[in-house]
């Protein structure tokens, strides 16, 4: 058994998954920049122009994506420290503790959850002998969660000096729920600026859209000549502009 998990373990150094999602944001980014091309050239050409912009609307949803992912697995985990502890105060050494975590993981969030990929590389990586310090450092990198990866730097210095697992868990897992328990009033109180602010993202097309079909003709002044171009693109400036500023006043971190 244990060479089908050290085989496993090495398989996942490399990542062969087609992430579906990743393709999925790629398709959004190109309808929407061939949205804006209509909407602010009527033109397709526009669209080779604007392929940065396609990329940054990829990357930020990829960005809000993997954010998502980081808070679910931050939730993951301290379940599974929960586990942890469970099985250090039963007489497990940690290499065991991981091992017993990861069942019990698998049990409440099934094999394919981002908790398990991450226990299974660690106990794949104990089986071939590699340090637990160094496996808990490499999967708090990877998570890019500071609550993980404050707490494998604080393990890696509890076991060189001694320190009792059971109490650093404890801590730990109070922290990171106190953090949880702030994030998730700040989400509750911006949920309706978020609306509001998706709202105003869409309003300016929407208007474009309405004068485009009940008064045909209106906005040709402005397409496909020198004067019309630079006008629209300023337009289009200051909308991006505007979106990206009410970004940033939404994006509160703890």
């Amino acid at each position: 058994m244990n060479w089908r998990r050290r085989i496993s373990w090495l398989l996942q150094e490399f990542d062969f998954r087609t992430d579906k999602k990743r393709i999925l944001f790629l398709l959004e980014a190109l309808g929407i920049t061939l949205l804006i091309c209509q909407v602010f050239y009527s033109s397709l050409t526009a669209f080779i122009f604007l392929l940065p912009l396609t990329a940054a609307i990829y990357l930020r949803s990829k960005k809000r994506e993997d954010e998502k992912r980081c808070q679910e697995l931050v939730t993951e985990f301290k379940e599974c420290m929960n586990s942890l502890l469970t099985a250090l105060k039963a007489g497990y050494s940690c290499e065991n503790a991981f091992r017993a975590a990861e069942e019990e993981m698998i049990v409440f969030y099934g094999k394919h959850s981002e908790i398990v990929h991450g226990l299974n590389r660690i106990v794949g990586g104990l089986d071939s002998n590699v340090p637990l310090e160094e496996l808990l450092r490499g999967f708090a990198s990877e998570s890019r969660s500071e609550e993980i990866r404050d707490f494998a730097e604080i393990f890696a210095i509890a076991r060189k000096s001694g320190g009792n697992m059971t109490d650093i868990l404890q801590r730990t897992i109070s922290q990171i729920q106190n953090r949880m328990d702030v994030e998730r009033e700040i989400r509750v109180l911006m949920s309706s600026k978020k609306l509001e602010q998706t709202i105003m993202d869409v309003v300016p097309f929407g208007i474009i859209a309405y004068i485009g079909i009940t008064s045909r003709g209106f906005f040709d002044v402005l397409y496909h000549n020198t004067a019309g171009i630079l006008i629209m693109t300023a337009c289009l400036l200051a909308y991006l502009g505007a979106f990206v500023l009410s970004e940033k006043i939404a994006a509160i971190k703890v």
